[in-house]
Parts: structure tokens; C-alpha cells; sequence
């Protein structure tokens, strides 16, 4: 049984990395630059579209990212990163900017790869909806294949519901912003209070960022029940969580699969080697 210490997930990670468990004295480490991506977008046949803006910090070659509520981001968070020592930021007063500097330190220090557990597979070329929907059935695969119960989907993207609606498996959504699905069903607010109506968890990274993740591993924990992250944010930070709670993790490093129209690559964490591709058909 995995023993885990006081604090947040991010602050348990943090502390390791401070240590030295993961490579260099974050003090040394220094980040070069910090940018903000945002989009809007509604995918064709779609009923409603959505916003996205991602908070990234360079380190070296790495790129670290975190998602934030479109327009919650100061402007001054971007002077406060530039210079910076990771261990400085991560120190931030926002959880954003220490997430994005923990995720640029570990990318640099853990990449995506074999080396460090993750087999990666590659999101074919084309549009922003068939490569949103190749990205869930990679995302969903990584679910127990005896998962036959309701899915916690904590991150509402209707790929994914799609996803789960094809295979034939229950959910109940929740997002934070609440609203309803793209076949009108209620979209929860508090993901935590629906814990136990559910046999799965999967959840965005966005989690890690917005403070509502702690509650979700430690239901994971106390119940045995898988816990997949589908994540952009933290990338890199959220694999050191398996076996903390979570069974499995899809990590998709900045430049993400909507910037692009090309093949663009996930790396997957946790269940069975994948084939090499996420073939077959955004939120």
C-alpha cells in the first residue's frame, strides 16, 4: 500500500523535486520564457463551442503548461516568470505558475518515453473534431477493460462522452462551470460530492491547476477505484501520481493536438502497451 504524505499532490511533487528526487537543484533552473495560448473554437455538427487559455514556462527545450479560466490569468504573471528559478516559482502565490514550472522542471528532468514508463502513441492528421475524438478513444482505452459501471468524467469534453456513450458505459458529468452535455444532460459543479455514485474516475488535468484533485485521489485511494487524468496541464507532474491514486495517465505535452493539423503525439501511462496509434475516428 502506497503510504502518502501531508499536503497537496502539487506540494508533495514540489517537495520531492526540491530534494533532488527527480534531477538538478530547481534553484539552478531558470526559465527562459513564459506565453500564453489561447482559442475558441466550435467543432462542425456541434451545438455549443468552448475557450481555452494555457499558461507555459520554457526551461531549456522543455515547455511546461497549465490551464487557467479564460481571462483569470494576470498579465503580470508572465513578467513574474521570466528570470525566474523554478524553485522560485514555485513558490508563486498562483497555482497556475507553480504548476507549469513544476511541469517545464519535470519535462526537462522526466520526458515522455519508455525510459520513464509512458508508450507513446500518435493522434493522426486532421481536423480539430476527428483528431479531438482519435485523442478519447486513446483517453478511454485507458480505462480497465472490466470497467462496466459509471464513469466520474470530471472535465467536460463531449469527445469523450461520445466516447464512453459508444462503448456503451454510464457517466456523470461534472465541470466546474456546470451547464449540460451536448445531448442536454446536467453537467455537476462539485465532482467531489458525486464520488460515490461512481465506479471510474476520469478526470482533466485541469484539476491539478483549479485545486480539486486532492479529493479525487484520496477517494481513489480509499476505494480502489481506477482513476484516469487525461492531461495538458502537468503533463509531466501528474505520472509521478501512479500508484498514488491514480492507474493510468494520457500526458500531452505542449504543442497540443488543436494547434495543429498534422499527427501530433499522446503518451500513455499505466495499463497495456498501445499499438502506435490513436486511430479510428475535442471536446
Amino acid at each position: 500500500m502506497t503510504t502518502t504524505l501531508p499536503g497537496t499532490a502539487l506540494d508533495r511533487i514540489a517537495g520531492r523535486a526540491r530534494a533532488g528526487a527527480y534531477g538538478p537543484d530547481p534553484a539552478g533552473q531558470r526559465i527562459a520564457l513564459a506565453f500564453t495560448t489561447a482559442q475558441a473554437v466550435r467543432h462542425a455538427g456541434r451545438a455549443r463551442g468552448y475557450r481555452n487559455e494555457v499558461l507555459s514556462l520554457r526551461l531549456g527545450a522543455a515547455v511546461g503548461s497549465c490551464a487557467v479560466e479564460p481571462g483569470e490569468l494576470p498579465a503580470e504573471a508572465l513578467t513574474d516568470c521570466v528570470g525566474a528559478s523554478v524553485a522560485e516559482l514555485l513558490d508563486h502565490p498562483l497555482v497556475p505558475v507553480r504548476v507549469a514550472a513544476l511541469d517545464a522542471y519535470l519535462m526537462r528532468c522526466r520526458p515522455h518515453g519508455p525510459a520513464h514508463g509512458a508508450w507513446p502513441v500518435t493522434v493522426p492528421a486532421g481536423d480539430s473534431l476527428a483528431k479531438s475524438r482519435a485523442r478519447a478513444r486513446a483517453v478511454v482505452g485507458l480505462l480497465p477493460a472490466a470497467t462496466t459501471g459509471r464513469v466520474l468524467v470530471v472535465g467536460v469534453v463531449n469527445s469523450l462522452l461520445e466516447q464512453l456513450r459508444s462503448r456503451g458505459l454510464g457517466y456523470l458529468a461534472c465541470d466546474l462551470v456546470g451547464g449540460t452535455t451536448e445531448w442536454g444532460e446536467t453537467v455537476h459543479p462539485d465532482a467531489s460530492a458525486r464520488l460515490d455514485e461512481c465506479d471510474a474516475i476520469l478526470a482533466s488535468g485541469m484539476t491539478l491547476g483549479n485545486g480539486t484533485l486532492d479529493p479525487l485521489l484520496a477517494h481513489a485511494r480509499a476505494t480502489g477505484k481506477p482513476l484516469v487524468l487525461f492531461a495538458q496541464t502537468g503533463s509531466a507532474v501528474l505520472p509521478r501520481l501512479l500508484g498514488d491514486g491514480v492507474s493510468a495517465v494520457s500526458a500531452e505535452p505542449y504543442p497540443f493536438f488543436w494547434l495543429d493539423g498534422g499527427p501530433s503525439p499522446l503518451h500513455l501511462y499505466g495499463g497495456h502497451p498501445p499499438a502506435g496509434r490513436a486511430d479510428g475516428g475535442g471536446r
